[in-house]
């Protein structure tokens, strides 16, 4: 039976992946067929599903970064939509249930509360999904909806645990000498590898020394996965360690939706719900966007933060999904959920997709706060008398940037959209600053531009340095452009679009490569034959 579930599954997850939409609506749809056609969850099949949110809640650990989410307009902008948007649905619902509606009638106040809470999230899986594909996830509005979505995550892990219904004993007490354990936890992660010991070490950290310790001491075991994965955050490994368990949370989740579909039978009811929480996303975008406007950010970069995050999430049917199983939440409300959440999808791929156009025709009717009240992460860019401009300053940009500085002293600018990251080359002696290139209104921000003569496109990913061209293109800018690409397609497109050089990054670190042993050989070679000549 668990091989005809994981076929099935395999079989609708392509075909939506094809369609362009998220895999995991295709897991929804799998485990609802499955059901129908008579099959049931297998004992296997929900033991992955719980390793799949234990290892998602570690991963969410190792991704936390606190001072991001010390800043107010991610902590309060968080907890303010996430009240206001649960009490708008839970009136909305309530509004719904006196109108008389079957589904509604039978719930009390506090299970009407329950499924406000879970339809205030937005997709985790989604929203990255979305700035990946269009190279925008170190943008302000990206790293604003990220921050955004990690603090959800912690509001949903604080509910899981508020509602374990389990009394920590005495010897939880014991869970406070957990921090002094992170030196040695620091050291085995430096020496473990690269390899499969890495993926490993993990899955211990998550399964054994967070979640089987808490479980063990009568705490909340997912609790102690997040707040191990936490503690690990710390370390300059982190970062791919989270990259190595990847593939293998994603693998475990999928059993988490085929649950879900699973769990019960989709009925004409459930799809007239679905429908209803369909009608009320509008009110959770429009909060998105008067939470973040609130705090003096730009129109446009509210507005995409907002498109980013309109949708229902598959972190809300993970709550739905604990409160199911406790007797919180009705059968046909969990599969009604289930089904927003795929529609969700639906409506917000193509919103993503025309942003920039959707933006092109509100920013027009929707002014900007005054320049001297913007937001810090959203202000004018001042280039000074540079003369050479380096859009994305990774270890390509940075490399370009070192190399022209020493011949163009005082001449060579960094853009850079992470502000960590603009102030880790500060300290190295670059000139950068803080600056999204992909913006529309990029270089409407930027004041003494005209000292201009060479922009370089350095961006890692290839749609962000196509988007980048056309606004230069826009502008009228009349120097020299320069670009890199990973594929021949890519160089065809920016040449296309203006660009004067394109590299493909693959070959010329090869032809680098090559380049460099050769003068080293040829070096070594002279030294050799001055030393014999002697």
């Amino acid at each position: 039976m668990d091989l005809i579930i994981i076929a099935v599954a395999f079989v609708s997850g392509f075909l939506m992946l094809r369609c362009h939409m998220p895999p995991l609506v295709g897991f929804l749809v799998a485990g609802f067929g499955l059901h129908a056609a008579g099959y049931a969850s297998t004992p296997l099949i929900q033991t992955l599903a719980d390793l799949g949110v234990t290892l998602l809640l570690f991963s969410i650990g190792l991704k936390l970064d606190v001072k991001s989410l010390l800043n107010r307009e991610i902590w309060l902008g968080a907890s303010v939509h996430n009240v206001l948007t649960t009490a708008v649905f839970t009136l909305c619902l309530l509004v719904f249930k006196t109108l008389g509606l079957s589904a509604f009638s039978a719930l009390a106040l506090n299970d009407i509360v329950l499924i406000a809470f879970a339809l205030s999230f937005s997709s985790t899986v989604f929203a990255i999904k979305a700035l990946q594909e269009k190279g925008e996830m170190n943008a302000t509005y990206g790293t604003l909806a990220i921050g955004v979505l990690i603090m959800q995550d912690i509001f949903a892990v604080v509910f899981l645990t508020a509602t374990s219904g389990k009394v920590p004993g005495v010897e939880a007490l014991v869970l406070f000498a957990l921090p002094l354990l992170r030196p040695v936890l620091f050291r085995l992660l430096d020496k473990v590898g690269h390899g499969e010991v890495l993926v490993l070490y993990g899955i211990f950290l998550a399964l054994v020394a967070g979640a089987g310790l808490f479980d063990a001491v009568g705490m909340k075991a997912d609790l102690g996965a997040l707040i191990l994965g936490m503690m690990m955050a710390g370390h300059s490994r982190a970062s791919e360690m989270a990259k190595s368990l990847f593939n293998l949370k994603e693998l475990f989740l999928v059993c988490f939706f085929l649950n879900i579909g699973l769990s019960e039978q989709p009925t004409v009811e459930g799809f007239i719900i679905a429908i209803l929480f369909m009608l009320i996303l509008p009110l959770k975008g429009l909060l998105y966007y008067g939470v973040f406007n609130s705090f003096k950010f730009r129109v446009r970069t509210s507005l995409f933060a907002s498109l980013t995050l309109f949708n229902y999430s598959e972190f809300g049917l993970i709550v739905g999904g604990i409160a199911y199983k406790m007797g919180f939440m009705p059968g046909s409300i969990l599969v009604a959920l289930a089904i927003a959440v795929s529609l969700s999808f639906v409506l917000a791929a193509p919103l993503n997709t025309f942003s920039h156009k959707i933006y092109t025709y509100a920013s027009a009717r929707f002014r900007d706060p005054n320049p001297e009240k913007i937001h810090h992460n959203d202000q004018l860019i001042d280039l000074g008398h540079s003369s050479i401009v380096i859009l994305g300053m990774g270890r390509i940009g940075s490399g370009a940037y070192d190399e022209l500085a020493a011949a163009f002293p005082g001449k060579v600018l960094g853009i850079e959209a992470r502000d960590e990251s603009v102030v880790l080359h500060k300290e190295a002696g670059r000139h950068v600053i803080q600056g999204n290139a992909t913006d529309p209104d990029f270089w409407s921000r930027v004041t003494s531009s005209q000292h201009i003569e060479l922009i370089l496109l350095a961006m890692p990913h290839s749609q962000a340095n196509t988007i980048a061209m056309e606004q230069i293109h826009q502008l009228g800018f009349n120097g020299k452009v320069a670009a890199i690409a990973k594929y021949s397609d890519e160089l065809a497109l920016l040449k296309s679009l203006g660009v004067d050089e394109a590299y493909n990054i693959y070959c010329e670190a090869g032809a680098g490569f090559a380049r460099h042993v050769k003068d080293q050989l040829i070096a070594h070679e002279e030294n050799v034959q001055k030393t014999h000549n002697n």
